[in-house]
C-alpha cells in the first residue's frame, strides 16, 4: 500500500506530517511513501531529504489519491475529493465538533482514523498526537512569554545590583502546563501552578514549580480522565485563586481547554489588577480564550499595560521539531496497525485503541465510540490490618532491645579491653592512647554536626590534615625496626590517596560550576 503525505493548505501552517526520518521508518514496515513536493519545506525538510529517505516526490492529486493518506489539518470538502474510496485518512478531524466532515467522509466512503481522538490510556501514548502538540505549545508559550516580558526571568546578582527572578503563574497542569512550567524553571523562574485535580501536585512539583493548594476550588477526576465540571462554590474559589495569584505574577500561562471549550479564568478586572509590563499567554485561545481579553491569534495590551498574547499557532512556530514528532506519532500508528510488517493496513475495531480513533468507515459514522473508562486518580493503596500492625510494632521493639544489649556488651568489652591495656603501658603509650581518644572523639562531632550536602567539599579540604601522617610516615620509613618502616611506607601511601584524592574531587565539583567548563 501507498502511503500520501500532501501539502497543509491552511494558512500559516507549517507543519507537514512526516519528516524524512519516518518516511524511513514508514518504509521499513514495508509502506510506500509519496510525498508532495514542497511538503515539507516550511519545516526545513527538503525535497532532496525525503528521496535520500526513500520517498517518491509526487503532485498535490496523487498524494490525496493514495490508499492512506495523512495529513496534519483536516481535510477540505475539495481534498475529500481527490481521496479514494475505501482510502484510508490520518489526520485531525475534531469529530465533536465537526459534523459535516463527517459526512462528507462518510458519503464518500472513507475509512477515517482521528488522531485527536485517540483514548486516555497508557498505550495510547506513543500515538497521543494531542500531547505532542500541547508539549510543544507549553514550551512555546513561555518563549513567547519571555520575548514579550520586559526582564530577564532568572534572578541576577551583579556589581550594579540584584534582580529578583520573574514569578510565573501556571493555570491548568495537563501536558502543556507541565511543559510550561518545566521550561519557564529551567529560565531561572519561580514557578507557581494550580490545577482543580489535586493528584497533580507531585508533577509539578517534579518539574520545578509550587502547587498552590486550595482544597475548597479542587475535586478529582471523570472517568475519561479530565476534570469534573466544577460546582458553582468551587468555580467562585478558583476565580479566587486566580486573582490573587495573578496579582503576584509577571506571566501568567493558561492552559484550560476541555474538549474544545476554554473556560474563562482570567478576568478583564483580573488583568485589570495585574501589574504593567505583566503578560499573559492563553494557549485556549482556539476555543474563545481563559482571558477575557484574548482576542484569538493576535496580541493585544490592556489599558494598564498588560500584553496578552492569543497565538493560535504555536506548535506552527516550531515546524521542525514539531513535524518531527508528529511524524513519530504516525510511525507509532501505522505499527499498531501493520501487524504483519508488510505494507498492510489491518483495521482491528475490536481494540479499544483503534476504535476509539475510527470516526468513519464504510459509509458509516461511527462517532461518538464506546467509552473507555480510564481513572486519573491513584488507586487507594490497601494498608495492613491492625493485628499486624501491632505484631510488626513488637518486633520492632523485640529487635530494638536485643541490638541495645549487643551494643552495651560491645562498649563494656571495649572499656575493659582498654583499662587492661593502659594498666600494663608506659606512660608515653598512654598519653598517645589518650591523645588518640580525644582526637576521634572531637571529629565525631565535629563531621557529624556538618550538613550532608557540604560532606564533599568539606571532606577534600579537610583531608589534607593528613598530611600530618605523611609526614611523620616519612621521618619512620627510613626506622631499622623492618615493622615500623612497613606501617610507615603503608600510612604514607593512604595519606597521599586521601590528600590527592581530596583536591582532585574538590576540583571537579568546582568546574562544574565554571561557565568556561
Amino acid at each position: 500500500m501507498r502511503i500520501g503525505v500532501p501539502t497543509e493548505t491552511r494558512p500559516g501552517e507549517r507543519l507537514v506530517a512526516a519528516s524524512p526520518a519516518s518516511v524511513a521508518q514508514l518504509i521499513t514496515l514495508g509502506y510506500e511513501v509519496a510525498v508532495e513536493r514542497g511538503a515539507g519545506v516550511h519545516a526545513a525538510f527538503l525535497d532532496a531529504q525525503y528521496e535520500a529517505a526513500g520517498a517518491t516526490l509526487v503532485d498535490a492529486a496523487t498524494a490525496w489519491g493514495a490508499d492512506v493518506v495523512t495529513c496534519v489539518n483536516a481535510p477540505s470538502a475539495e481534498q475529500i475529493a481527490h481521496l479514494t474510496p475505501d482510502a484510508a485518512l490520518v489526520s485531525l478531524v475534531a469529530p465533536q465538533s465537526s459534523p459535516e466532515l463527517l459526512e462528507n467522509l462518510k458519503d464518500r466512503g472513507v475509512t477515517a482514523l482521528a488522531l485527536d481522538a485517540v483514548p486516555r490510556i497508557s498505550r495510547a501514548q506513543s500515538i497521543d498526537v494531542l500531547s505532542t502538540l500541547s508539549n510543544v505549545a507549553g514550551y512555546r508559550a513561555v518563549i513567547e512569554a519571555a520575548e514579550q516580558y520586559g526582564g530577564m526571568f532568572t534572578g541576577q546578582v551583579t556589581a550594579a545590583g540584584k534582580t529578583a527572578p520573574a514569578t510565573v503563574f501556571v493555570i491548568g497542569a495537563g501536558v502543556a502546563g507541565l511543559a510550561a512550567i518545566g521550561a519557564a524553571s529551567s529560565l531561572g523562574a519561580q514557578v507557581r501552578a494550580f490545577d482543580v485535580r489535586p493528584e497533580v501536585a507531585e508533577q509539578i512539583g517534579s518539574m520545578g514549580g509550587q502547587f498552590v493548594h486550595a482544597p475548597e476550588a479542587q475535586q478529582a477526576v471523570s472517568a475519561d480522565g479530565y476534570a469534573k465540571p466544577l460546582t458553582q462554590e468551587q468555580q467562585d474559589a478558583a476565580m479566587r485563586v486566580y486573582a490573587a495569584e495573578a496579582a503576584k505574577a509577571d506571566v501568567i500561562v493558561t492552559t484550560a481547554l476541555v474538549r474544545g471549550t476554554a473556560p474563562t479564568t482570567i478576568t478583564a478586572e483580573v488583568v485589570a489588577g495585574m501589574r504593567p509590563g505583566s503578560v499573559v499567554v492563553d494557549l485556549a485561545a482556539s476555543g474563545g480564550g481563559n482571558c477575557e481579553l484574548t482576542v484569538p491569534g493576535e496580541t493585544v495590551v490592556s489599558d494598564n499595560g498588560v500584553t496578552v498574547i492569543g497565538y493560535t499557532d504555536l506548535t506552527s512556530r516550531m515546524p521542525r521539531h514539531t513535524s518531527t514528532l508528529f511524524g513519530t506519532n504516525i510511525v507509532h500508528l501505522m505499527e499498531l496497525l501493520t501487524p504483519g510488517k508488510d505494507g498492510t493496513l489491518v483495521l482491528d475495531l475490536e481494540d479499544p485503541v483503534q476504535r476509539g480513533m475510527t470516526v468513519a468507515r464504510a459509509g458509516e459514522i461511527m462517532w461518538p465510540p464506546p467509552p473507555v473508562a480510564v481513572s486519573a486518580a491513584p488507586a487507594a493503596p490497601t494498608g495492613p490490618t491492625p493485628e499486624e500492625l501491632a505484631e510488626k510494632a513488637r518486633l520492632a521493639q523485640e529487635h530494638a532491645v536485643a541490638k541495645a544489649k549487643r551494643r552495651n556488651l560491645l562498649y563494656g568489652g571495649g572499656a575493659i579491653a582498654a583499662l587492661v591495656l593502659l594498666s600494663f603501658a608506659d606512660s608515653a603509650t598512654v598519653q598517645h592512647l589518650t591523645v588518640l581518644s580525644l582526637a576521634v572523639i572531637v571529629g565525631f562531632y565535629v563531621i557529624s554536626n556538618v550538613k550532608h550536602s557540604l560532606h564533599t567539599p568539606l571532606m577534600a579540604q579537610t583531608n589534607a590534615i593528613s598530611g600530618i601522617i605523611l609526614v611523620g610516615a616519612l621521618l619512620q620509613i627510613g626506622s631499622a625496626d623492618a615493622l615500623v618502616s612497613t606501617l610507615a611506607f603503608v600510612a604514607a601511601a593512604v595519606a597521599s590517596i586521601n590528600i590527592f584524592g581530596g583536591f582532585l574531587v574538590t576540583y571537579r565539583m568546582l568546574g562544574m560550576f565554571r561557565k568556561d567548563a
